[in-house]
């Protein structure tokens, strides 16, 4: 198997009395998009800011495309992009203005810088607007302008923080397709987000952190398949609610949860249970159900089950 282009083992990081990584491992194939979950404070950030060279670990160590991002920073800062929630762009300046800028920047001749801008504005459709300030752009536009900045050095690795913050559905459709084009052409993406949709739509492979550890890594599908099928079950009555939970908690082993005042839902064993049995049951405690459905989980359920919230973080 190649090596990673991302490669972590046991990542320390405190600031005072806390201990923002606690012996994080991480590993991301090439011309893959990792997504990195985590609730407020699990250390996402922090593992971002290390691997992207902007912060040293206290212990551990990291490569980015083989390079060690404290003793060969600058090599690993050739590597990589990276693209923050909010625009970093120069409203005052144009589409076209603010990527030549960035080009020269990165000491890109001024040729070169020229000609980089104008195809990165072609390929991600904005040429359109390519001569109009910034400051008129829409919150999409100026994310995608964001995004295509980082991407003036042709990054082997691209660090996408949240990138759809805030954005409407439509724009976040687009920074998403923006993502998969960037990913079929060879970059590896490393995404942060709190929309666990987003993160089910991109992600090859997920790694769930929680108080500074990966404590699961996974594909989407297997993550779900970690915790079973749900079972939704909605009654014709209301008032055999009751009954319904005895039999649900018998064949799930576990209490069902109320969806409404005459719904319930459960999370099955893994290897789950035959629709056909489940109906059986219920009729044979006098329980009619209005509809019986079985449904994978959705990611929102395995990252409240694995990180042990109460609701998602938003």
């Amino acid at each position: 198997m190649p090596d990673p282009i991302v490669a972590a083992e046991g990542l320390h990081k405190s600031f005072g009395g806390t201990h923002a990584l606690r012996g994080l491992d991480l590993s991301v194939p090439r011309g893959t998009v990792c997504g990195v979950l985590g609730p407020n404070g699990a250390g996402k950030t922090t593992a971002v800011r290390i691997l992207a060279t902007l912060s040293d670990p206290d212990a551990g160590h990291a490569r980015i495309a083989g390079y060690d991002v404290v003793r060969e920073a600058g090599k690993v800062r050739e590597q990589i992009g990276l693209a923050g929630q909010y625009a970093a762009v120069d409203e005052k300046l144009t589409g076209r203005g603010n990527l030549r800028m960035f080009g020269r920047l990165y000491h890109l001749p001024r040729r070169q810088a020229h000609r980089r801008a104008d195809e990165l504005l072609e390929r991600f459709g904005l040429m359109d607007a390519a001569d109009r300030p910034v400051l008129g752009y829409s919150g999409g536009m100026r994310r995608r302008l964001d995004l295509i900045a980082s991407l003036i050095l042709r990054p082997q690795v691209l660090f996408l923080d949240e990138p759809t913050t805030g954005l409407d559905p439509r724009s976040r459709s687009e920074i998403w397709d923006s993502v998969r084009e960037l990913v079929a052409d060879g970059t590896t993406v490393l995404l942060t987000t709190q929309y666990l949709d987003e993160a089910d739509h991109l992600a090859d492979d997920i790694a769930v952190i929680d108080h500074g550890q990966v404590i699961a890594t996974g594909t989407p599908d297997e993550l779900k398949a970690t915790i079973g099928d749900r079972l939704d079950v909605t009654l014709e009555d209301p008032a055999e609610l009751p009954a319904a939970m005895t039999v649900l908690n018998t064949l799930a082993g576990t209490d069902p949860t109320p969806t409404g005042a005459d719904g319930l839902s459960v999370v099955l064993p893994v290897g789950g249970l035959r629709l056909a049995d489940i109906v059986r049951e219920l009729d044979h405690a006098g329980v009619a159900a209005a509809d019986v459905r079985l449904r994978r989980p959705t990611l929102d359920e395995v990252f409240l089950r694995l990180t042990d919230r109460k609701e998602p973080v938003r």
